[in-house]
């Protein structure tokens, strides 16, 4: 059953749901590199918001252990007695590795859930069970963007790797992964099916963007739940120019300096000075306009030649992901 997106319940709402009763058959599970290991779940109580399927989920969240996966979903549990009001559910979750450490049945759901999205009609369960995962050669997900600083209307590619994190060599087999951009990553869910080769790798290139924000995201897919994900963020440069309005000007006189700042829309920008020979400080500031342009004021504090530069800094208004840096360096003269 795929989950309703977007019905967040309210803390009073979910209050509201009473608590079920959640049994699992065994209270610790070894499981191995990419392999997922069958424990029994059988879930006990009244639950009114049922599915025409009459099924239930059941989450797992984290609480100790140092394993990559902070919460997975239990395989669909089937009714087996009663209509629900009162009902008893039973069926597996599929334990994976990268649980590692020690997770707690602490939520059922007429939905599947999704990591990052709110369950739909939740009921907490009283006395959460713990399942204690002892997991071996755990798969870790790296990737590689070529070149690491994509400038704007350049192609580029991302290099995923599925790794054993215990001897740091792939699983020397092809694997069936999940890959996905954009849209995919931003909603947890990559759909496109691939395949590594044996070394673990998989690449996918990228035609040139001059605004493309991108956002790639690979996945090991489990059931129902992933085994491991990694999102990738395109680095874009600073892109950031600028220029005074004059060249020379007397002590103390504010001198316009424009720019601009490709693909900065909202960003903050910094107008910075030259101290001695290497440092640089900010004697001002100010934010690009939707135009990508901004206006920064600089002012001669002595005379003869002054060093300055606009400067983008790392920010959390900038829509892309910048790599700070500088414009070109110019100079005024105060006189």
């Amino acid at each position: 059953m795929v989950p309703a997106l977007g019905l967040p319940m309210s803390v009073a709402q979910a209050a509201e749901a009473p608590a079920m009763t959640v049994k699992l058959s065994r209270a610790d599970v070894a499981v191995s590199s990419l392999n997922t290991v069958p424990v029994t779940v059988t879930v006990e109580g009244s639950f009114a918001d049922l599915g025409s399927d009459n099924e239930v989920f059941v989450q797992f969240k984290r609480v100790a252990g140092t394993g990559p996966l902070k919460e997975f979903s239990s395989m669909p549990l089937a009714l087996v007695e009663g209509d629900g009001t009162p009902g008893v559910w039973k069926g597996t979750v599929n334990v994976p590795s990268t649980a590692n450490g020690a997770v707690e049945a602490t939520t059922v759901d007429a939905f599947e859930f999704v990591e990052g999205e709110p369950a739909s009609f939740p009921a907490p369960v009283a006395d959460p069970p713990r399942l204690t995962v002892n997991g071996v050669h755990i798969p870790k997900v790296v990737s590689l963007l070529t070149p690491k600083v994509v400038p704007y209307g350049k192609p580029w590619s991302v290099r995923y790797t599925v790794l054993d994190s215990q001897t740091g060599k792939p699983y020397g087999t092809r694997l069936k992964l999940l890959f996905g951009y954009e849209e995919r990553c931003l909603e947890n869910s990559p759909g496109e099916s691939v395949l590594s080769d044996t070394s673990g790798n998989f690449v996918r290139a990228f035609p040139p963007d001059k605004y493309g924000d991108w956002t790639s995201c690979l996945e090991i897919p489990g059931k129902p739940t992933k085994i491991a994900y990694l999102k990738t963020r395109v680095k874009r440069p600073a892109a950031i120019s600028a220029t005074p309005s004059k060249t020379s000007a007397p002590v103390g006189t504010i001198v316009p300096v424009n720019g601009t700042v490709f693909d900065g829309s909202g960003c903050q920008v910094q107008l910075q000075r030259l101290y001695g020979a290497t440092a640089w400080r900010v004697v001002g500031s100010g934010k690009v306009r939707e135009s990508e342009r901004f206006t920064l004021n600089a002012q001669p504090p002595y005379k003869g030649t002054i060093y300055y530069r606009a400067y983008l800094p790392a920010s959390a208004f900038c829509t892309p992901d910048k790599v700070p840096g500088p414009s070109n360096v110019f100079t005024i003269r105060g006189t």
